[in-house]
């Protein structure tokens, strides 16, 4: 299987079909084929060559989708990166994988002078409608300056991406995924006749980059729907593209539909085209979900989890589901494509209702972290992707997660590693210890909790902390509050409690 393959099915189903939507620009299948065929030259003209890395750094466009698809067009790995890292971080990025191109939106260039000071780039295509700046190349040029290529038809188990995500040595990791893993998933999902609208339309509100929303894009992708897309998350933005384009189906995280549920404009606008709306990335408050599903009655809402590594989907909670009461906070069952247990430390399965680690198999598992064999080999053992989260398995296989064995909060949909944040303000010279940890917020699911017990006689303010990590972190990563502390719980070994932390905050 191969990713590109659902764009020629696409073109050959029917050729004048809307295949994009982005503001007033709406590119045919058949325009689109030709682009990405057109991209793929270029990029090969770029001496991009047989999996070669091209990092992306966009937010959502018709040329981000163009992008993806081009660089495998080209026999190439697609790298997405996080629009809203510090400059540091996807400097890393950029570094670690190893890529010699970049395609990047006009708007993020200033953002990316420290990687091209950095990194000895071959060449930077600017997603613009305008000349290019001097030392880029102009995506539209690029495109318009080639004939198309064949398709390599890059597939089965080679590299589609490299996904990087936060780790708990404080860098992030780049997971590798195939496009079997990606199919994989796409198709299991699919499979439960609940996820998104076979011909539909689509809407990118969720950031592109990100593999919750990339999932939805490959299958909408391989069922030939029409992708709509907004540049970001806004609730006019959304609900005004909703009814526009009478979108079927969207992937929101949770604190983007509190945004929504909290619009004060949001009954002006007609939403009853949507069928699907799925949601992950962090918990959802019972008392949020039933406003959710107030404000969009006609929908189906589908709970995803997964992670990255997994392609991501692992489970899902379907539409019937959300009516039934004693699943509240039930993460659903096995996708059809997901083998999952809970074990115990031993990996051995536990019984039904008992809590133990959530493990996941099946071939959307990911063949490992870029260069990182150590870890792959602690993360994947014999098959079977160790997820790091806490839950337990009731009598008909629904999964609830009731904790997080690994140190990761998740804020606004996003993964933030405790060990990243503790790393950067550690730096900090009146900092002589800290412990991160993430508490209940209403807006974000979790907020980034800094607890931290200052060098003797230093002088500084919460404020003068998180300034100090603005342009060491991305903002969603930065403490949105900060205590200071005389000392820290600690193990026997030294270690910090950091449950202890976290019980005795949300005790007060």
């Amino acid at each position: 299987m191969y990713v590109t393959q659902a764009l020629h099915r696409a073109v050959q189903l029917d050729r004048h079909r809307p295949m994009t939507i982005f503001g007033d620009r709406v590119r045919s299948t058949a325009e689109s084929a030709d682009r990405v065929g057109r991209l793929a030259a270029g990029l090969r003209s770029l001496g991009v060559g047989r999996g070669d890395r091209v990092a992306l750094l966009a937010t959502n466009s018709d040329r981000f989708h163009e992008s993806l698809l081009g660089v495998a067009w080209a026999d190439a790995v697609v790298v997405p990166i996080n629009h809203r890292w510090a400059p540091a971080e996807i400097l890393f990025a950029v570094r670690d994988c190893g890529a010699h191109v970049l395609i990047v939106d006009e708007g993020l260039l200033a953002t990316v002078a420290t990687v091209r000071e950095q990194v000895d780039l071959s060449a930077v295509v600017v997603m613009t409608d305008a000349d290019a700046p001097a030392g880029t190349v102009s995506f539209e040029q690029v495109v318009a300056g080639h004939v198309p290529m064949p398709d390599s038809r890059r597939g089965g188990d080679e590299l589609f991406g490299i996904f990087y995500t936060g780790g708990t040595t404080g860098q992030p990791k780049g997971v590798m995924l195939t496009h079997d893993n990606l199919l994989a998933s796409a198709w299991g999902s699919l499979a439960t006749g609940q996820f998104v609208t076979p011909g539909g339309r689509l809407l990118h509100a969720a950031p592109m980059f990100h593999l919750a929303d990339l999932a939805t894009w490959v299958a909408a992708l391989v069922t030939a729907g029409t992708h709509v897309m907004v540049p970001g998350f806004t609730p006019a933005g959304v609900l005004a593209a909703v009814e526009r384009h009478r979108v079927s189906d969207m992937l929101l995280v949770p604190s983007m539909i509190r945004q929504l549920v909290d619009f004060a404009d949001a009954g002006r606008f007609d939403a009853s085209s949507l069928a699907h709306l799925i949601y992950g990335g962090s918990g959802m408050p019972d008392a949020l979900l039933a406003r959710a599903r107030a404000m969009f009655p006609r929908a189906g809402f589908v709970q995803a989890y997964g992670m990255t590594e997994l392609a991501p989907v692992a489970t899902l909670l379907l539409p019937d589901d959300h009516d039934r009461p004693e699943l509240a906070g039930c993460a659903g069952r096995a996708a059809p494509h997901a083998r999952v247990r809970v074990v115990d430390h031993d990996g051995e399965e536990v019984p039904w209702g008992t809590v133990g680690e959530i493990v996941v198999a099946g071939d959307h598992v990911m063949c490992g972290y870029w260069q990182r064999p150590d870890d792959t080999a602690d993360a994947v053992r014999d098959g079977w992707m160790h997820t790091g989260d806490a839950g337990y398995m009731d009598g008909r296989g629904y999964v609830f997660v009731v904790d997080r064995l690994k140190d990761m909060i998740i804020s606004g949909g996003e993964n933030v590693y405790s060990a990243e944040v503790e790393n950067v303000l550690t730096l900090h010279p009146a900092v002589a210890a800290c412990a991160v940890i993430g508490l209940p917020d209403e807006q974000w699911g979790e907020r980034v909790h800094a607890v931290v017990v200052l060098s003797t006689e230093a002088d500084v303010t919460a404020e003068k902390l998180r300034e100090f990590c603005r342009p060491r972190l991305a903002g969603y990563k930065i403490p949105r509050s900060v205590e200071f502390a005389d000392s820290m719980p600690a193990s026997g070994v030294g270690k910090v409690l950091k449950r202890q932390l976290r019980d005795e905050r949300l005790a007060r």
